[in-house]
């Protein structure tokens, strides 16, 4: 069962909330949803262009969006905040405002972009997949780069994590999977909270997927 759907959806409203929150007319639902995954896409492809992450990785845990009759509200959780403002101005997130203001059309709606500090950015999937996938890039092997990703979750004091990689590994031709886990991971037990990712890298043999499961905690 905690292997044939996504360890999010399976948990949504017991201990796993929706990323995006907002009511919509049965018509206006598909627009809404695209507004989402292109403000979301927006964001991602802006941040990237400052070009000052560490490793490769941009330090996106994820994008909120809270949707009312006069207001958007997009919180954009990252892990290293002060690079994204390190050797500019302050007014980077007035910036983005007014961008994204310009890229979309948000009518009589206020816009508010709010920054979140991730504590423990390695404790985040997303982010530990983006490492793993900057890794893979510059041609580390496969293992290599899952022990170091399972090094930086260990010392971000996670529960369990397990790190799984499909595709053509280290240029074989033939695609197969390879995984690697540390602690405990009780997929199939709905209490139990996990974060999850899965991440796409393009690299000179073929796309390969990363998939990473984080266990947080476990209510009683």
């Amino acid at each position: 069962m905690g292997q044939k759907i996504n360890p999010l959806g399976f948990r949504l409203g017991i201990n796993q909330d929706h990323y995006s929150i907002w009511f919509s007319q049965p018509k206006m639902y598909s627009e809404s949803l695209q507004e989402d995954q292109k403000i979301r896409t927006f964001i991602k492809n802006y941040i990237r262009s400052t070009r000052i992450s560490p490793s490769g990785v941009e330090g996106i845990g994820s994008i909120s969006i809270y949707k009312r009759i006069d207001l958007i509200e997009v919180i954009i959780f990252l892990g290293f905040p002060k690079l994204l403002i390190e050797n500019r101005s302050q007014g980077l997130v007035e910036e983005l405002k007014i961008t994204l203001k310009k890229e979309f059309n948000c009518g009589n709606r206020k816009l508010n972009v709010v920054i979140t500090k991730i504590k423990k950015p390695y404790s985040n999937p997303n982010i530990l997949a983006e490492f793993i996938a900057g890794q893979l890039k510059n041609r580390v092997s496969v293992r290599q780069a899952m022990k170091k990703a399972i090094e930086l979750a260990e010392e971000a004091d996670t529960k369990g994590i397990q790190v799984q990689i499909a595709g053509r590994l280290n240029g074989q031709e033939i695609a197969r999977v390879q995984w690697i886990r540390e602690g405990r991971l009780p997929r199939q037990t709905i209490r139990a909270t996990f974060d999850y990712c899965s991440y796409p890298v393009q690299t000179i043999y073929g796309v390969l997927g990363i998939k990473i499961w984080i266990f947080v905690d476990e209510t009683k």
